[in-house]
């Protein structure tokens, strides 16, 4: 993969790390997510990548987007707010529209487009020393990178709370609400992705794939159409020799080796 200026790439074994480096607080401009979406398009394509990692480089996973793309809102029209804001959000949509798994590894803070980056992931796993926080309220401005992603996990009664409040919030209420997977001690947290992401080696990655389309298309369509939608999806995995694979191991008592065929 060619280098970026704002993220670090590591490929190893089949699993991608990525990795956000722009300051001590690893906040985020334009370029950095418009690399994000250049590097979200690569990783969906490379077939030798079977599951990501996304982090923060140093103490903190993200404190969000720069105040300085948002103090300029009152400064631009109301259409080129609205284009800038779909820009943005469209690089957040392209990473969580990557189908390969991927997993979030939050420590420090996560606020704001952080906290909202980390939601696009299919897994978080949060240090016990995190901070969350989604205080644009407080800068007069509402969520600008999908406040569904919050509902859709919480419930609107959290995400009110969450929002309309932007104070911050501890782990533990990240996990009572969904909003993380598991909370791990600082010391266990590297180990604890790894080993989470390494679940990911020994499954079959079409189907994985084609497993996770099916959670989140399915998710906002009646369920008659979900039922088709997963036997329309699965149809297509009846040719790789990974299904083949899989029955034969199962059926013969003897772990799967599986190729992403």
């Amino acid at each position: 993969m060619q280098t970026y200026k704002s993220w670090n790439i590591e490929i190893e074994d089949r699993i991608a790390t990525v990795t956000l480096q722009t300051n001590d607080l690893n906040v985020m401009n334009m370029d950095s997510l418009f690399e994000l979406k250049k590097i979200s398009k690569e990783l969906d394509e490379d077939n030798e990548v079977w599951a990501i990692i996304l982090q923060g480089a140093g103490k903190h996973f993200s404190s969000g987007v720069n105040i300085d793309i948002l103090s300029k809102a009152s400064e631009i029209s109301p259409e080129e707010f609205k284009t800038n804001m779909r820009e943005m959000q469209s690089c957040f949509t392209t990473f969580e529209n990557i189908s390969k798994p991927t997993i979030a590894k939050l420590q420090g803070f996560c606020m704001g487009g952080g906290f909202m980056l980390g939601q696009c992931c299919d897994f978080r796993i949060a240090s016990e020393k995190s901070v969350f926080s989604i205080p644009l309220v407080k800068l007069g401005l509402t969520v600008l990178m999908g406040t569904n992603r919050i509902t859709r996990n919480a419930g609107i009664a959290a995400t009110n709370e969450l929002v309309l409040l932007g104070e911050k919030f501890n782990p533990e209420k990240a996990l009572q609400l969904n909003l993380v997977t598991k909370v791990v001690s600082q010391e266990k947290l590297d180990d604890s992705v790894k080993q989470f992401a390494n679940k990911f080696k020994s499954l079959p990655p079409k189907t994985i794939s084609i497993t996770k389309q099916i959670i989140r298309q399915g998710d906002i369509i009646p369920l008659e159409q979900s039922l088709e939608l997963e036997i329309e999806l699965q149809s297509k995995l009846l040719s790789s020799s990974d299904l083949k694979e899989a029955l034969d191991s199962f059926s013969n008592h003897r772990k799967p080796v599986f190729t992403g065929n």
